[in-house]
């Protein structure tokens, strides 16, 4: 295997040395933003009715509901500026100054929201700074991911890439975890009338007092733009031109698998609501089919990266991606006719540990098949494409579909137009695993 030992270079920069570099401190700083991104989805949803009524006040429950919600998915529209702007300034300037740039916009924001009183002591103000800071925090998670995954595959060695960009894919599942488990303590612990007086805004707080320590940990991060890259993904870069343009079918397969991995990630978070509200179980199996399954996603996409680094890249996402298009429907046919723990715990947690591999390999894959000076901006922007337009409508579609077929196999029927959408578009993407590129000769 080809590896940056092969180059003519006066720094120290063999695998082992870039091992030495990817530490635990790199990974949590350069995932760390990542994560509150999701922990900020999950408390935001789960607290959506009381940040309604602290911002939202209205005759109505559900028009308060429906303005809270519409707040949230205003962060969306400003998803793709932050991608391209953020995303460009790291290809230019460096990861680490556009992931502290990307972060510290990220934490004002939070902390904005958190601390904003409510409409009742200073009127309309109230919801216009509220949505001046999802605007804001969409902004800067739109140019979040792109320069975080790029450095990942930049600072591991050749043989570790798989593993070191599957804790991005991981890390949204360990912060949506965290905040699924903060707001059940928070609503086993506090009345009613205290989590709409303040209940929701400790748990935004705790998500904000990482920043002082992500941005500690962002400022001591080596910067990776200027690595040399192994020679076998160097010609291969080579042979397209270092632009947009140039890879405009790798960006198109791109963003359909992206569509595809959004919509089974936010179809999956839905599951909760899903299970209380058109399975009609108990709360306490509702709640614990979301905590399990992303406890397994968790699982699997450390797994899904692992695979990639032995195997390669194309067949860690085409074969467990045939898997889960042939297991959906089975899976919630017998979790909608049996609707007990067994089906709910094991069936949807079967469906997240196959569904959640092929991600792994395909961020890595994409990563590595983009040249290095596009790589953050082309990578972030299609990523927040893929979220803004399937991310901020999948669980309306869902939703939506089940109440006007009056079929609680509708979300099945959804997961599958998605996954085969993917599956099309993983069979057409090169292997880029350096491994398998220098066996083959393409080097």
């Amino acid at each position: 295997m080809a590896t940056a030992t092969d180059q003519p270079n006066p720094q120290p920069s063999s695998d082992e040395a870039k091992d030495e570099g990817l530490t635990f401190g790199a990974v949590l700083g350069a995932t760390i933003g990542n994560m509150l991104e999701f922990y900020d989805f999950v408390t935001y949803s789960f607290f959506a009715t009381q940040i309604g009524h602290a911002f939202f006040p209205t005759k109505s429950e559900f028009a308060s509901l429906l303005l809270s919600l519409a707040t949230f998915g205003a962060g969306f529209v400003t998803r793709p500026i932050g991608a391209i702007v953020i995303g460009l300034y790291s290809d230019r300037a460096g990861r680490r100054p556009a992931m502290i740039l990307s972060f510290a916009m990220m934490g004002i924001a939070i902390l904005v929201l958190a601390l904003t009183p409510s409409y009742d002591a200073i009127g309309v103000a109230a919801p216009i700074v509220v949505i001046l800071a999802r605007l804001t925090q969409g902004f800067s998670l739109g140019g979040e991911v792109g320069p975080t995954t790029a450095y990942l595959m930049e600072a591991a060695s050749a043989r570790h890439r798989g593993l070191a960009v599957s804790f991005q894919p991981a890390s949204q599942q360990i912060a949506a975890t965290a905040g699924a488990l903060v707001g059940e303590i928070l609503s086993l612990t506090m009345t009613s009338d205290a989590l709409d007086a303040y209940g929701w805004r400790i748990a935004f707080l705790l998500g904000a007092a990482t920043l002082p320590f992500g941005l500690w940990l962002r400022r001591t991060l080596p910067e990776t733009l200027h690595r040399t890259e192994t020679p076998s993904i160097q010609v291969q870069n080579a042979q397209a031109a270092k632009t947009l343009r140039g890879n405009t079918r790798l960006l198109g397969l791109g963003l359909v698998i992206l569509a595809s991995g959004t919509i089974i990630t936010y179809v999956t978070q839905y599951m909760t609501t899903y299970a209380q509200h058109t399975l009609h179980v108990d709360a306490p199996l509702a709640f614990a089919t979301t905590v399990v399954s992303n406890g397994i996603g968790i699982a699997a996409a450390f797994l899904g990266g692992w695979l990639a680094d032995r195997l390669g890249r194309w067949p860690i996402m085409v074969w467990p991606q045939i898997a889960a298009l042939l297991l959906t429907y089975p899976i919630f046919l017998w979790v909608v006719e049996s609707r007990n723990s067994a089906a709910l715990l094991g069936g949807l947690g079967l469906l997240a540990l196959i569904g959640s591999i092929p991600y792994s390999a395909f961020y890595v894959a994409l990563v590595e098949g983009l040249p290095k000076g596009i790589r953050g901006g082309a990578f972030a922007t299609i990523y927040a494409v893929a979220i803004a337009i399937f991310g901020g409508t999948a669980q309306l579609v869902v939703a939506w579909l089940t109440e006007v077929t009056g079929n609680a196999l509708a979300p099945a029927w959804y997961l599958l137009l998605a996954t085969a959408a993917g599956l099309g578009a993983m069979i057409f993407m090169p292997e880029t695993a350096p491994s398998k590129l220098a066996a083959s000769g393409k080097r």
